[in-house]
């Protein structure tokens, strides 16, 4: 799939799915808009993707009520346009329901679903000025549809059950501007989310359907085809191995 001169706007693009979003656009011939809150890792990012004159980087907070526009502002100015957005940043903590503080809570809430809302909003109104479509991703959770039991994250998922909401509700009310919105909610997937080198994936692949963990890149086959995919809209697609089917 060629994305030659198309341009994305992908956050949380200093490590995992994002970064991963990020070189599989570029190395397809996208122009790239990295957002994250490290400058130091956004430059590495954007180094290692090379030809710079393709790639803008922004670091800033999602949460923060202007960062969306800041980076479809710096998608204009430097690449004329916008044609997909990624919504890819967010926190994730496990922790029993009733060890949630309130702070923790409004975390979440701000970076899972408050920043997405926002950052969409400013794509949407840039979409509906150039005309002829485009498409938003946002990136949830497999927890978000199917809970387990061995992992409490409640106060996480409340935020992603709310993106998912958002991703059905607007493709409908989108769909006349031929603006597709639709998300990927992955399962267990090696990134630095769900922990560092101390992680026992092997371990924890052996209690999953198929047996094995979810790479970046499985992750980001399903992000590329919802974004460019042109009669898809609506859809909160698993990439999980399995775990939302049933019972297992």
């Amino acid at each position: 799939m060629q994305l030659t001169d198309r341009v994305f706007v992908v956050t949380g693009a200093s490590s995992g799915i994002g970064r991963g979003v990020a070189e599989a656009c570029a190395a397809r011939g996208a122009r790239v808009v990295l957002g994250g809150r490290d400058p130091w890792k956004l430059e590495r990012v954007a180094e290692a993707l090379g030809a710079p004159e393709r790639v803008a980087w922004l670091a800033a907070d999602v949460g923060e009520s202007d960062t969306g526009q800041r980076l479809v502002d710096l998608a204009v100015e430097r690449f004329g346009r916008l044609d997909a957005l990624v919504n890819n940043a967010g926190i994730f903590t496990p922790r029993p329901f009733t060890e949630y503080a309130e702070k923790d809570l409004d975390a979440f809430l701000r970076t899972n679903l408050k920043g997405p809302f926002l950052a969409t909003q400013a794509a949407v109104r840039r979409l509906r000025e150039q005309g002829g479509g485009g498409a938003i991703v946002n990136v949830t959770s497999s927890l978000s549809l199917q809970a387990l039991r061995t992992i409490p994250c409640s106060a996480t998922v409340t935020a992603k059950g709310g993106l998912n909401a958002l991703t059905t509700n607007l493709a409908l009310e989108l769909a006349p501007e031929g603006i597709r919105v639709n998300a990927v909610a992955p399962g267990l997937v090696r990134t630095p989310l769900h922990g560092g080198p101390e992680v026992d994936y092997d371990a924890m692949g052996a209690l999953q359907p198929m047996g094995h963990v979810g790479e970046v890149d499985d992750v980001v086959e399903a992000v590329l085809y919802l974004a460019t995919a042109p009669f898809v809209t609506g859809v909160v697609l698993p990439v999980d191995g399995g775990s939302t089917s049933g019972q297992w």
